[in-house]
């Protein structure tokens, strides 16, 4: 049976806050961009446009079929897509592309993101160029220079994604811990009273993003890419398995799985808790977008911005998995790992 209560706290209609003002000083003076994600869709979105620019513009004097695939170094063509699942591909790859480096990119790696933005973008557009006014598939070819030419825009664009780097600044906390010397919230409970705690919780923008990878599979296959659409399949159904999660606080301490299959799951029992508590997290902002993120001392679950459970557990790392209810989980957890002499 299980048994939930609210720990004692603010009365009903006030919530709990932490300041998250970053401080003031020389370092902060020079203007600054907030979170990876905007950022590292940003080149995606102007390739997505200059790609439809270029087929709006070449629509009429493209074949069909469109040459795709090229072999050999002067580039003749050996494989031929429709002209609409030419485009509807080139669509794909950037869309998928660009909402895979958004969800999972950290500002580091900002220069991958925009490099293989130029490469996405300049690839198609440049075979698109070499098809033009061909009176069949067989008059186009694609030299070797034209990847070399793809491979320069990737690392112009590689310069400028670094150079946007630099300027942003993003939010490594979830949150800031209980003040010093101030206790961790706890729930009350009597000596020989035990108490759980479960909620189900899920993504939206990891749903559609598992979907998206996943119905891409076969669309990327029909255009002969079969090395890519494995790829595409795999890391949809793993998204999709992460948009829908269960946490339990419990005797066991906390359990983080996948409602569907259960597995694989995180844990972390109670004689490994020294304390947690309730804060407000942004996916983007703070954590470079959904998904489980990895930063140095730290873990997460991230699947939505707003209120998050975050554990610290000995030696100082905290695991974070955003989950509604976590003020009554948090203290939970206090008071059963207070038994265990933890907190």
């Amino acid at each position: 049976m299980e048994q939930k209560h609210g720990p004692s706290g603010p009365a009903e209609g006030e919530t709990m806050t932490h300041d998250t003002t970053e401080p003031s000083g020389p370092a902060r003076t020079r203007a600054r961009l907030r979170g990876s994600g905007p950022w590292a869709a940003l080149p995606f979105l102007l390739a997505l446009a200059g790609y439809a620019v270029a087929l709006a513009l070449w629509w009429e004097r493209l074949p069909d079929p469109v040459a795709t695939h090229f072999s050999g170094v002067d580039g003749r063509a050996d494989g031929w897509t429709s002209r609409t699942g030419t485009a509807v591909t080139g669509v794909v790859l950037l869309v998928v592309a660009g909402a895979v480096w958004t969800a999972f990119v950290r500002r580091p790696a900002l220069a991958g993101a925009w490099a293989t933005a130029g490469f996405l973008g300049a690839l198609p557009a440049l075979m698109l160029r070499a098809n033009l006014d061909a009176t069949g598939p067989d008059p186009a070819t694609l030299p070797l220079g034209h990847l070399v030419a793809g491979a320069a825009v990737a690392g112009l664009a590689a310069l400028a994604g670094w150079a946007v780097g630099r300027l942003v600044v993003e939010e490594e906390r979830p949150g800031a811990p209980a003040p010093e010397g101030e206790p961790y919230e706890r729930l009350p409970l009597g000596p020989g009273e035990v108490a759980g705690w479960s909620r189900h919780t899920g993504s939206a923008a990891l749903t559609v993003l598992g979907a998206g990878l996943v119905l891409a599979g076969p669309v990327v296959l029909t255009a002969g890419w079969w090395p890519v659409a494995p790829l595409l399949v795999a890391v949809g159904a793993a998204g999709l398995g992460l948009a829908r999660v269960r946490v339990t606080a419990d005797r066991r301490g906390l359990t983080v799985a996948p409602a569907v299959t259960g597995r694989p799951r995180v844990r972390i029992p109670l004689d490994e808790i020294e304390g947690a508590d309730a804060r407000d997290v942004r996916a983007v902002a703070g954590f470079g977008g959904w998904g489980y993120r990895v930063r140095a001392h730290r873990t997460a679950l991230v699947l939505r911005s707003g209120e998050a459970l975050v554990v610290r557990r000995a030696g100082g790392r905290e695991f974070a998995v955003t989950v509604p209810d976590a003020r009554t989980a948090a203290a939970l957890l206090n008071t059963l790992a207070a038994r265990h002499g933890k907190v």
